[in-house]
């Protein structure tokens, strides 16, 4: 999977500077992401002071604020667009380089049981939730590099958050503290999910694989065979649908709650008066890509365990192209010592 392209002389090209353009990429976006966090701060003030003071702000001055703001969502806009046309092209390069890779070995391999499969719809998949995942994973990294200094700095306003009492940059910590909380109990709620998408893969192979075969031989494809083969496949999607049943009972629980949490923080500053509306629309969005950045895990975990799925297929695919390499060498190494 990653050999055949960040190992590969002939994908060099694509593979590093293509990694290095979208890591680039990424990080101006959330660069503009900042600068539309320190915008908010400034607009709503302006429209405390408009609500406050009749007549203290111009309509220049707030029609300015606007588009000041449609300048920077065209930039980012403009950003997103090439950055995502771009993965696209990434990604599909790193599957060809996977396909190519599988065929170099197709003689060894195609007596494996869904050989076709992973080929082609594994490959596919793979790449799919690389290109939807490792973006997200990417921009979550950079986003909490870029605003937990700011919600940092920002948590200086804040008095006092409930239960915690004074603490300095209590924010901070909570963000950090609920992410986790949910992060692991998560993970622990779902843990039966990884094992039931791979069986989920393996029943679904085993069905398609007879009805292939059963296109070229009329032996195959009896009745019994095949209605007991889609009983399988039924009986693990009833299991999958049970079980992610609750795990989302569980996940969307915690992150409609997670809406509340800074502003429950902040209720006490608010009450008291300290902030401007401006500062605290300022906190609750920082807040808010911090604690999303620190909750990749729980937002992406049914894709993580869909990935977990087909690599392991595909790792156990090219186990046998190892397999035959070494056999390759091992006959080569006996053949040279027999001939000496």
């Amino acid at each position: 999977m990653f050999r055949s392209f960040f190992m590969s002389r002939h994908w060099a090209l694509w593979a590093w500077p293509g990694a290095v353009l979208i890591f680039g990429g990424t990080w101006y976006q959330v660069q503009i992401d900042v600068q539309i966090n320190d915008w908010f701060g400034g607009f709503y003030d302006v429209v405390q002071k408009a609500l406050s003071q009749p007549g203290a702000v111009s309509i220049d001055e707030f029609f300015g604020f606007l588009l000041s703001f449609g300048e920077l969502a065209g930039i980012y806009v403009l950003v997103a667009v090439f950055l995502g046309f771009y993965t696209k092209h990434w990604v599909f390069r790193w599957r060809q380089s996977m396909n190519d890779f599988y065929m170099t070995h197709w003689a060894s391999l195609r007596h494996i049981e869904g050989a076709s499969q992973r080929v082609q719809e594994d490959t596919k998949r793979f790449a799919s939730i690389m290109e939807t995942l490792g973006s997200n994973m990417m921009d979550s990294i950079m986003t909490l590099f870029a605003f937990l200094p700011i919600l940092w700095t920002l948590s200086k306003k804040v008095s006092e958050v409930p239960i915690f009492g004074q603490v300095e940059h209590a924010l901070v910590y909570v963000a950090i503290l609920f992410a986790l909380l949910g992060t692991v109990a998560l993970a622990l709620i779902g843990v039966k999910l990884p094992g039931l998408e791979f069986n989920n893969q393996r029943v679904e192979a085993a069905y398609r694989k007879e009805l292939v075969h059963a296109e070229d031989d009329p032996a195959r494809g009896s009745e019994p065979v095949v209605k007991d083969l889609f009983n399988q496949v039924r009986q693990n999607y009833f299991r999958l649908f049970f079980h992610y049943m609750y795990f989302d009972v569980a996940k969307f629980s915690y992150l409609q709650f997670g809406v509340l949490v800074p502003y429950i923080a902040l209720g006490p500053t608010v009450v008291a008066g300290a902030i401007t509306l401006g500062s605290m629309q300022q906190i609750v969005r920082a807040f808010g890509r911090v604690e999303m950045s620190f909750q990749f895990l729980v937002r992406s975990w049914g894709t993580i365990v869909e990935l977990i799925s087909v690599y392991k297929r595909l790792r156990a695919f090219e186990a046998q192209v190892r397999l035959i390499e070494a056999s390759a060498s091992a006959n080569s190494a006996d053949a040279t010592t027999g001939i000496h």
